[in-house]
């Protein structure tokens, strides 16, 4: 009687999924869903199905972390991404609290083939840490860093933020890199390369990857380093997302001062032509240990806008006045902080540069040194609106990261001098359309000086151009994704198709 029961919830809950508009589907009535004895959800194909009451319980009595549903405390945390314009709804969100809850959601998951998604620190611009349908597995409750000093490594959880690896490794004089705001999740951001203040002097964030554990798509629990599943270890290395979910890193470290030079050197926006030209030539000619950004903003209302320099020096405190010195003759900025910091402070300088209740927009590319043209595209394209901010931003590459050769990791664009991104944010309240083409128009006319882009800031990009992105490493990339996922159950990233 009970089975007959669950059969005939199960079967009107179906009912009430096939009966709802595709497009909407799941953001409509889960709740007639539920009270049918279900739960609706979307498959890896986009199809409807539906998940039975007896299925997640059962689910959730395997579980030490939380299972969450529309409605429960929590979920609406947990569905949201930085890039607040992202608004998806997952049927549902589990929590996990170690790698056993990893491999039991991902089992789960995998035998009801259902649309999975990843998210660490919530840093994803396109949204490809959270689903509309699907199922989350969202790593928050998996944090925590340890270090070796002696062994010069840290251990860390697959949903730490890298502020909690730069706390722990530099109370001990160590450090490795790790990316440039400290709420980034460790997890985003090393799988697709991992760029900082320190790469240009450590090498990548995956140059610094000693080991992860790893549950794939079959929901085993694999190690993978050098000499355990060297080809799993060699994917996951810029490969991002596509071959399972990290439970555990462990980076190398290196010996390093606590205090380091670092700041902001801000100027008029009107100079942007000279200055341009001046990082152009100075960020390619400092050494391995100064990190050199540049940013254009123009905030929206009409105010005046900026063009920032910022800088971080890990080296000799004495050598740092005669690397800025060219800097300093650039005549009195607007505003200049740049002074002896605490390293830990200086990764949280920019912590609330990314919007928090605004949209946003963005894309992004590689270059190898400038030439006039790009320039004179950057001065002409760029514009302020009264409604939208507008910036242009570029990442200092080049030293540590070119010396690894393009097909040692997945990672392949060890050429690059700089990661140029341009983005738009607007208020949630407007129609987004007019901003995003504006930057899909600017970036038009500067895509012709980049090559390829960070995979991390993948958005609406169409598969051909995330498989040239991955130049000539994706072949063997597609024969590890055979490998560990051959149904592609983790799809929402970079994706790669098995071969």
């Amino acid at each position: 009687m009970i089975n007959r029961r669950r059969f005939f919830q199960s079967s009107l809950a179906a009912a009430v999924a096939y009966a709802l508009p595709a497009p909407r589907l799941f953001a409509l009535d889960q709740a007639a869903s539920q009270a049918a004895g279900g739960l609706a959800a979307v498959k890896l194909d986009g199809s409807a199905t539906v998940i039975g009451q007896a299925d997640l319980a059962a689910l959730k009595s395997e579980l030490r972390g939380a299972l969450l549903v529309a409605g429960d405390p929590g979920y609406e945390e947990a569905r949201r991404v930085l890039n607040r314009s992202i608004d998806r709804r997952p049927a549902l969100v589990v929590q996990p609290s170690g790698a056993a809850d990893v491999r039991s959601v991902v089992d789960f998951a995998r035998e009801r083939e259902l649309l999975v998604a990843v998210k660490c620190g919530g840093h994803s611009y396109g949204g490809k840490s959270t689903c509309d349908g699907g199922l989350q597995i969202d790593l928050s409750r998996m944090r925590g860093a340890w270090v070796d000093p002696e062994a010069r490594t840290v251990h860390v959880e697959g949903g730490s933020l890298l502020g909690e690896i730069d706390h722990e490794a530099m109370a001990l004089g160590l450090v490795t890199t790790s990316g440039t705001v400290s709420h980034t999740g460790v997890g985003g951001l090393t799988l697709g390369g991992g760029f900082g203040r320190l790469a240009r002097r450590y090498g990548l964030a995956v140059d610094n990857l000693r080991a992860v554990d790893i549950v794939t798509a079959d929901g085993r629990l694999l190690r993978a380093s050098a000499d355990e599943n060297p080809d799993l270890f060699w994917g996951v290395r810029g490969g991002g997302g596509n071959f399972g979910v990290v439970t555990r890193f462990e980076f190398a470290l290196h010996p390093m001062q606590r205090q380091v030079v670092g700041g902001d050197f801000v100027f008029p926006l009107e100079r942007a032509r000279e200055l341009l030209g001046f990082y152009a030539e100075y960020s390619a000619s400092v050494p391995r240990e100064m990190y050199f950004d540049a940013f254009m903003g123009a905030p929206p209302g009409g105010k005046p806008g900026a063009f920032v320099l910022s800088c971080c020096w890990s080296g000799d405190a004495a050598q740092a006045e005669a690397v800025l010195a060219p800097v300093r003759k650039l005549g009195k900025p607007i505003a200049d902080t740049v002074q002896a910091r605490d390293y830990v402070a200086v990764q949280r300088m920019h912590d609330r540069a990314d919007p928090r209740n605004e949209g946003q927009y963005l894309k992004s590319g590689f270059i190898h040194g400038f030439n006039p043209a790009l320039i004179d595209a950057i001065v002409t394209g760029f514009q302020g609106d009264p409604q939208r901010g507008t910036a242009l931003f570029f990442q200092h590459g080049g030293g540590a990261v070119g010396d690894v050769a393009a097909d040692a990791t997945a990672f392949p664009h060890r050429y690059a001098s700089h990661n140029m991104l341009t983005a738009v944010t607007w208020p949630l309240e407007i129609d987004r359309t007019p901003h995003v083409d504006y930057v899909k128009g600017l970036w038009g006319t500067l895509e012709p000086h980049a090559r390829g882009y960070y995979m991390n800031e993948v958005a609406d990009e169409a598969q051909a151009v995330v498989d040239e992105n991955y130049q000539g490493n994706i072949g063997r990339m597609r024969a590890v994704k055979k490998q560990y996922d051959p149904k592609n159950l983790f799809r929402l990233n970079a994706n790669v198709k098995p071969a």
